[in-house]
């Protein structure tokens, strides 16, 4: 009896790029109700407000790109394995995917670049994992966060903030690893995007308390756009009250010249006898 010829797998000379062959964004699921971590007024707002003022002064705008609650896909053997970060930003990369659709995930397989920052904000269930005290994970499952974005994606900057204790931690990786970063001014330092991220007390959305936000390497505010235009008002109010203020200066000024021209005559001097003398 001969037994049949082996049935091979036809392979590519050379092999297909895992962007070729691997699962894409339209193939991977792009929820999980099962994450831990519940979602609130906060998780909406403060990603919001790190996504309207991440804007880095040395990169074309059209290339910088950031998310939240968005799947964040990492490995090539796992391709179904992912962390979903309350934030990231990205430089180097189009706002859309392949310049033409909204992402759905964001597959770092199928992308130009990782994430350049990744934020957590704390909540009970996740502490352990954002801050990477969890025990590593057994090779069958899934690593944590901290791993993720240490060992495998190599994130540059890991920043973590609590709102139940307004705490801001933040990591560089040097040399592999993450290491704490200490504060510059109150300000956490960027300079290869010209950015630098901080604490500010004030109004977003109405709401008033501590956020996190981008500033300038000068610690200067960056606007989000709904306040860049109620600063464009308010200049503009500025500037009619101060072209206001002019004419009725003008106004007055007029008035008094009038009244000692009329105190002139009244004592028998031509005021315009006196513009020629003079």
């Amino acid at each position: 009896m001969t037994s049949s010829p082996p049935h091979y797998i036809p392979q590519s000379d050379p092999p297909l790029p895992p962007w070729e062959t691997l699962p894409t964004m339209y193939d991977l699921p792009s929820d999980n109700p099962e994450e831990p971590g519940l979602p609130d007024d906060f998780h909406f707002l403060q990603p919001l407000l790190l996504y309207l003022t991440f804007q880095p002064i040395n990169w074309n705008p059209e290339l910088v790109y950031s998310a939240a609650d968005l799947n964040l896909y990492y490995d090539l053997e796992h391709p179904l394995w992912y962390k979903r970060p309350d934030w990231f930003g990205v430089v180097g990369v189009g706002k859309l995917y392949k310049g033409q659709d909204l992402r759905l995930s964001y597959v770092t397989w199928q992308e130009p670049a990782n994430p350049f920052v990744v934020i957590e904000l704390l909540s009970p269930g996740t502490e352990d994992e954002d801050l990477g005290t969890k025990r590593e994970s057994p090779a069958d499952k899934p690593p944590s966060k901290w791993e993720v974005y240490e060992r495998i994606l190599r994130i540059p900057y890991y920043v973590v903030f609590s709102r139940y204790t307004n705490e801001l931690r933040a990591f560089q990786l040097v040399g592999g690893h993450y290491e704490p970063m200490n504060l510059t001014n109150g300000y956490l330092l960027m300079p290869e995007i010209d950015l630098s991220l901080g604490l500010w007390q004030g109004s977003f959305r109405d709401i008033e308390r501590l956020w996190l936000r981008w500033f300038t390497l000068a610690g200067e505010l960056i606007p989000a756009p709904t306040e860049e235009a109620a600063a464009a008002t308010q200049r503009a109010m500025i500037a009619e009250q101060e072209a206001t203020e002019a004419k009725q200066e003008a106004a007055q000024a007029k008035r008094k010249v009038e009244k000692l021209a009329e105190r002139l005559r009244q004592l028998g001097v031509n005021p315009d006898e006196l513009d020629e003398l003079l």
